[in-house]
């Protein structure tokens, strides 16, 4: 996928209002002249909603708006500051005009106040430390909440692309400050090495990271980090599939997607959109390893030692992916309440990403997996939005879903998953019933000045169109929904409203 900068705005020098409150967020965008190619490659320019208008929404509501600097935005992570709300952007490669510096920046992190959501005020843009890097993750604990934390700071946690993650004092979110390197994958040019989702579960200070060791035949695999001492972070183990350790025989593959760590499980997602293999682990077994095991061997990368935490696997067919894997325990089924048994289910939330253009390969799906027995996950049901009546195939661009919120919250958890889906925005999906999941609820932002043509040759020929590409969804604690665009069009704050917001109760 290559991100189209058009000669109307080649690097976005032209000021742009950054705040857009409740009263004008739902008027029409101004509309820019239909792209050109870049290039020299014959270009075929997919059909589109028009580049102008207002958004298309069912029971949930534009609170707030900010274009980021037409950064295109990946992963959205609020975090509380005490009264305040601070919100974290993650972003793709690319360059843009910081207007607070006055300097072109190469993409790195957007911190925003969002404590008033309809009035987001961006704090700071935090590049890269070089120019070859992008910054798309971020993680953040506070000192007080990790074993060995300074209480009176709060830390961060973002990837550094292809090379590694770095620690940074974001006590200031306005003036985060670099503090170490946690890890690097040893490259000085982009190859095949890579980083991506993360998780620091702060209880334990454990850090779940994604990256390349050395040897692992996997472009992604889990690294496992101790940050209860944030300053003085310690190397636990690298964990992967059987078959990907150094010296075996398996074909190169992507590898890891994301790990989620719930309680004493940690959830791994393999393969973000094809191939895709999920690993239900024990925390503990994982940190600690087979005790029958010499001390000094128990984390080397053997069949068996790989073998030992996996408590359940689901390999999905070859053209689904697992990026996201997501436990949900307890969930009270209402219509089971005459029955003997089984009321209460376990539940995995199981999204395969869509990465083909304008539907041009196998359509990508949610499914709920039933895990209450966790060595035999079995889907019980599934979620897709259709084609029609919103012609998402013709729009251009990816029509499918990418992933649910990461976040926690009570009165989400059991009731409502939101679930990024690109060109067909956010959809609220009620999962009271997870045999039979209904969506209450969507919101696709309409495009902008900001919203960059994307292009892709997955089909041989070069497909090129501009559209909402909504990449990643999260919640903050008073139940706001945060929602950003891989197109460059920005972020967006959402509220529910009638039955979306009934069914969370808030």
């Amino acid at each position: 996928m290559r991100f189209i900068k058009t000669p109307a705005i080649p690097v976005r020098l032209a000021a742009r209002a950054s705040v857009i409150l409740l009263a004008t967020a739902c008027s029409a965008p101004t509309a820019e002249d239909t792209p050109q190619s870049s290039t020299a490659t014959p270009t075929v320019t997919a059909q589109m909603a028009p580049a102008a208008g207002p958004p298309e929404a069912r029971n949930m509501r534009l609170v707030g708006y900010h274009d980021l600097q037409g950064r295109p935005a990946y992963h959205p992570m609020p975090h509380r500051y005490g009264e305040r709300m601070i919100y974290f952007v993650g972003h793709h490669e690319g360059e843009a005009l910081n207007e607070l510096t006055g300097q072109i920046e190469t993409n790195g992190t957007s911190i925003l106040d969002v404590t008033d959501p309809s009035a987001p005020m961006l704090l700071a843009h935090l590049p890269p430390r070089s120019e070859a890097e992008e910054s798309q993750h971020v993680q953040l604990c506070d000192g007080p909440d990790l074993p060995n934390g300074d209480p009176n700071r709060v830390y961060m946690i973002r990837d550094r692309g292809a090379f590694g993650s770095d620690l940074y004092d974001a006590t200031d979110p306005a003036n985060p400050q670099f503090l170490l390197e946690i890890y690097s994958t040893g490259l000085t040019d982009r190859g095949r090495r890579d980083t991506h989702k993360m998780q620091w579960d702060c209880a334990s200070g454990i850090a779940y990271l994604n990256g390349t060791p050395e040897g692992w035949r996997a472009h992604r695999v889990l690294q496992i980090f101790d940050l209860g001492t944030p300053e003085e972070p310690r190397f636990v183990r690298a964990f992967g599939l059987d078959g990907w350790q150094p010296g075996a025989s398996a074909p190169y593959v992507a590898g890891l997607h994301q790990p989620l760590a719930h309680g004493n499980r940690v959830f791994l997602g393999h393969g973000a959109s094809s191939n895709g293999v999920v690993q239900i682990l024990d925390r503990d077994k994982l940190l600690n390893g087979d005790p029958r095991v010499p001390e000094a061997e128990r984390f080397t990368p053997t069949t068996a030692n790989l073998a030992f935490p996996q408590i359940g696997r689901l390999d999905m067919p070859t053209i689904y992916g697992a990026h996201t894997a997501k436990p949900i325990y307890g969930v009270e089924i209402a219509d089971y309440v005459d029955n003997g048994a089984h009321k209460v289910i376990d539940l995995m939330i199981l999204v395969s990403e869509e990465t083909s253009d304008n539907c041009a390969s196998d359509r990508d799906i949610m499914w709920l997996v039933d895990i209450t027995e966790e060595d035999k996950p079995f889907p019980i049901s599934s979620f897709q939005v259709p084609e029609e009546p919103g012609d998402f195939c013709h729009r251009g661009v990816r029509f499918g879903p990418h992933s649910p919120q990461d976040a926690y919250h009570p009165n989400f958890d059991k009731n409502l998953l939101l679930l990024a889906y690109f060109n067909a925005g956010v959809r609220a999906i009620d999962i009271r019933n997870p045999y039979v999941p209904v969506e209450v609820g969507f919101y696709i932002p309409g495009l902008t000045d900001n919203t960059l043509e994307m292009c892709d040759d997955e089909t041989g020929t070069e497909i090129c169109g501009r559209a909402i590409q909504t990449n990643n969804v999260n919640i903050d604690d008073r139940g706001y929904v945060y929602i950003v665009d891989r197109a460059g069009t920005g972020t967006h704050i959402l509220e529910l409203t009638g039955d979306a917001r009934r069914v969370v109760g808030l």
